[in-house]
C-alpha cells in the first residue's frame, strides 16, 4: 500500500469528534499547568476504562464484517447458480429469461435494501420485495418440475434458494444487531471524560521545563483513542459507505453480466 493511500485511509478515521477531544485534552492540560495541579495518575486506569472495551468492540465488529463478506459472496454465487439452473436444466428454453430476471432483480434489491436507512418505511418495503422474489424463485422451481426437470435437481435448486435466504438473513442480522450497546456507552463515556481526568497527568510530564511534552502526549492520546473509536464505528456498519472497510455492494453490477 502506498504512503498516499495510507494517509488517505487514516484521514477517513479523523473527524470533528477527534478535534473536540483533542482540544479538551489540551485545555485541561493547560489549566492544570497554570494552576499547578500536577498528579501522576496510573495509566492502567485508561486501559481498563477505555482501551480494553474499545479493543473488544473492534474485535467483535471485525468478526461481524467478515461474516457479512462471506454471506454476501454466498448470496451472489447461489443467485447465479439458480440462474444457470433455469437456463440449462429444462429442455424448454422459456425459463431462461425468468431465471435471469429473478436473479438480477434479487441482487439489485439486496443492494438497495442495505443502502437504505434501517427501520425506514423504504427499507421495510424493499424487505417485503426481497421475500416476494424468494417466493417467486420457489414457484419457479415448481414450474421447472412441471417442465420435466428431475426431482433431485429441483431439490438442489431449493438448497441454493435456502442458502441464499440464509446468507441474506446473516447480513441483515449484522445490520440490525450491533455490538453490545452498554459496552459502547461505557467506552464512549470514559473516552469523552479522559481528557479532563488525565489533564493533571499530562501537565505533570516534563514539568516545568518542557511544556510541549505534556501537550504533545495529550494530543497523541486523544487522536489514538478517538481514532480507535471511529474504526469501531466504521466496522460496526459495513453498509453505510463510510470508511475504507465497508462492504462494496457495487460489485453486484459486475456479477449481473454473468446472467447471460
Amino acid at each position: 500500500m502506498s504512503p498516499v493511500k495510507t494517509l488517505k485511509d487514516f484521514y477517513q478515521i479523523l473527524d470533528r469528534h477527534t478535534l473536540v477531544i483533542t482540544l479538551l485534552a489540551l485545555g485541561s492540560t493547560y489549566l492544570c499547568r497554570y494552576y499547578g495541579f500536577l498528579v501522576d495518575i496510573p495509566t492502567d486506569l485508561l486501559s481498563i476504562a477505555v482501551i480494553f472495551p474499545l479493543v473488544f468492540s473492534i474485535g467483535g465488529a471485525y468478526k461481524q464484517r467478515e461474516d457479512v463478506t462471506g454471506a454476501f459472496a454466498s448470496l451472489r454465487v447461489n443467485a447465479i447458480a439458480l440462474y444457470y439452473a433455469h437456463r440449462d436444466w429444462p429442455r424448454d428454453t422459456s425459463h431462461h429469461e425468468s431465471g435471469r430476471r429473478l436473479s438480477e432483480d434479487l441482487l439489485r434489491a439486496v443492494v438497495k435494501y442495505f443502502r437504505s436507512l434501517p427501520d425506514s418505511p423504504e427499507s421495510k418495503t424493499i424487505l417485503q420485495d426481497i421475500y416476494k422474489l424468494f417466493s417467486a424463485f420457489s414457484q419457479s422451481h415448481e414450474r421447472l418440475r412441471a417442465a420435466g426437470v428431475p426431482a433431485n435437481e429441483i431439490s438442489r435448486a431449493n438448497q441454493y434458494l435456502t442458502r441464499m435466504m440464509e446468507s441474506f438473513e446473516r447480513m441483515n442480522n449484522v445490520l440490525i444487531y450491533r455490538p453490545p450497546v452498554s459496552l459502547r456507552a461505557h467506552s464512549r463515556m470514559f473516552l469523552n471524560l479522559f481528557p479532563i481526568i488525565f489533564g493533571p497527568y499530562f501537565a505533570n510530564l516534563a514539568y516545568p521545563d518542557y511544556p510541549w511534552v505534556g501537550f504533545g502526549i495529550a494530543t497523541l492520546y486523544a487522536v489514538v483513542l478517538v481514532s480507535l473509536d471511529n474504526v469501531e464505528d466504521h466496522l460496526e456498519n459495513p453498509f453505510d459507505s463510510i470508511g475504507a472497510d465497508d462492504l462494496h455492494l457495487e460489485v453486484v453490477e459486475e456479477y449481473v453480466q454473468f446472467l447471460d
